[in-house]
């Protein structure tokens, strides 16, 4: 291989420092928008083929980008609304029950250890009329202010970020068919013939990530929205929505949930809040163990605490998008590990004095495929 260094290469080299730092601020809309491509595209694919000719291409692309768009952000818009509005709603019966001093609740007292201790600092800072009001007054309005324009430079932030995602995921659409043929040239230029087993594992694992966060986000939606019901929980259907919405995203439904139970204990009903703690987490924690492996098994072939780890390592790097780049990123790895143990197994296979047995699949996760293992005893 030639690596000496030339004017051509350390000039090519420059263009390509210069384009990351151009952009490097819009790589989560790149990565996002490539996930969704890759994820949608044998939908993207069977929707222009019922399409009439004269709109394909760009018409195509346009209209499938909107429908997917209303697909992916509606349930989110959907489960923010529906959480200001609960929010707003319980300001209100605050403000309203702060006329005549809010009493404490009668659950309270019956709280081990610290019920009576909280029981009476409520009675004392609570109860008379206009305490919140006072509280209000006391606290540092810059502080307030501060927390407000961190949230409006979080909202403008992620609504860019969203909006090139569209403009790039159309992009995609209309050029993909010319943009994978490239890059599957040039990936087979650089790595020979693993590259195409690489390409598969990408897209294999893209698409299974992507399945498992909305069969997941399915399956908590509509379980704990008919579980609440069952229980007599109110606004059942509304909070399945909001978790299910959520749930995609590891531990962000137990924090709706834990919405749900502050909401009932305040309306005075701990019993059933706590009741619906328990049953809420229990279907959270099968989606997570068990809904969401057996959903992406067939492209990541990873066990449950590796697909979980993708996940939150992914989420905290790169934020919504790393919930599907993470898995895929250990997905690789794992087949750069395989591929070094074959390596090594044939390499000891050729030396004549190593003996080649077959490993069993993982009893915690049968999807693992079987591997070679080398004794050289």
């Amino acid at each position: 291989m030639n690596s000496r260094i030339t004017p051509a290469r350390i000039y090519a080299a420059i263009i390509v420092v210069a384009t990351a730092w151009v952009v490097h601020g819009f790589a989560q809309s790149v990565l996002a928008a490539a996930v969704a491509a890759i994820a949608s595209w044998p939908l993207y694919e069977r929707f222009t083929a019922r399409l009439p000719r004269s709109a394909r291409g760009a018409p195509g692309a346009a209209l499938f980008t909107v429908v997917l768009t209303v697909f992916v952000l509606g349930p989110m818009l959907f489960a923010a609304w529906a959480l200001l509005s609960e929010a707003q709603a319980a300001v209100r019966e605050l403000v309203a029950a702060d006329g005549q001093g809010i009493a404490a609740p009668s659950w309270l007292l019956d709280v081990p250890l610290l019920g009576p201790w909280a029981a009476a600092r409520w009675q004392s800072d609570l109860a008379h009329p206009g305490a919140l009001l006072v509280w209000a007054q006391h606290s540092d309005p810059k502080a307030l202010v501060g927390w407000a324009q961190s949230l409006g430079e979080f909202a403008g932030r992620h609504a860019l970020i969203v909006l090139f995602t569209l403009l790039l995921l159309f992009f995609a659409y209309c050029e993909g068919d010319a943009l994978v043929r490239d890059f599957r040239r040039v990936l087979h230029h650089a790595v020979g013939e693993r590259a195409e087993r690489y390409v598969d594992v990408v897209t294999r694992a893209t698409r299974a990530s992507v399945t498992g966060m909305l069969v997941v986000g399915l399956f908590d939606g509509i379980a704990i929205g008919v579980s609440f019901a069952v229980v007599g929980a109110p606004r059942a259907a509304a909070w399945g929505a909001i978790i299910g919405a959520l749930a995609a995203i590891p531990f962000l439904g137990y924090a709706a949930l834990g919405a749900v139970v502050l909401r009932l204990a305040i309306e005075g009903q701990a019993a059933l809040g706590l009741f619906c703690l328990g049953l809420g987490s229990f279907v959270l924690l099968c989606g997570d163990k068990i809904v969401r492996p057996a959903a992406a098994h067939q492209g990541l072939h990873l066990p449950f605490v590796w697909v979980l780890m993708g996940c939150i390592g992914g989420f905290e790097v790169l934020g919504l998008v790393g919930l599907a780049i993470g898995p895929v990123v250990l997905a690789l790895a794992r087949e750069l590990w395989d591929q070094r143990v074959r390596s090594v197994s044939r390499a000891a296979a050729q030396r004549g004095g190593a003996s080649i047995h077959p490993l069993p699949t993982s009893p915690c996760n049968p999807s693992i495929p079987s591997r070679t293992t080398v004794d050289l005893s």
